[in-house]
């Protein structure tokens, strides 16, 4: 029996990262966490995430506020799932919905930056699991009378966030 589910995958993005728009992502959210964090830590005491928390409970809003820079980098995604490619290597995982989060950054070290982006696809059609791999219908598509569909590997930092309960 088929079920629908709906996949998270989470983006880890840091100064090891290599391309063009995770680098992007990267420079732009350190430069708004240096920004915002001053409205928390205004005498300039601190300057670790994780010690901005600590002094400043409200600070948990960074994560909403530091997100704004990387929200013209995901819509330049076509609401494609990043990493995540079919057997044949296209991206194919639709998303509307993503949540972004600082692990942790430093407002004088940006080598301690690290932000996570978790990507929650739209729901699609779980026919099969083969191995590591999953075969799903995104958009239950029919061509000649066959459901079409995509094979991919689950991998690292990719799950199944969500099963209809109906199904």
């Amino acid at each position: 029996m088929n079920k629908i589910i709906r996949l998270c995958y989470r983006k880890i993005i840091d100064t090891n990262s290599q391309k063009m728009w995770e680098k992007m992502v990267f420079e732009d959210t350190h430069l708004e966490f240096k920004m915002q964090s001053q409205r928390f830590n205004a005498e300039n005491k601190f300057t670790g995430f994780s010690d901005i928390l600590q002094n400043d409970p409200g600070a948990a809003q960074l994560h909403f506020l530091v997100s704004a820079a990387a929200t013209g980098y995901i819509k330049q995604l076509n609401e494609k799932i990043p990493d995540v490619l079919n057997a044949l290597g296209k991206h194919f995982l639709p998303f509307k919905h993503f949540r972004f989060e600082i692990i942790n950054s430093n407002t004088k070290d940006v080598t301690k930056h690290k932000v996570a982006i978790n990507f929650f696809s739209e729901p699609v059609t779980l026919i099969e699991i083969i191995g590591e791999n999953l075969v799903v219908s995104v958009n239950n598509s029919i061509e000649n009378d066959e459901i079409l569909t995509e094979t991919f590997i689950l991998q690292p930092f990719l799950s199944i966030y969500s099963i209809n309960k109906t199904c």
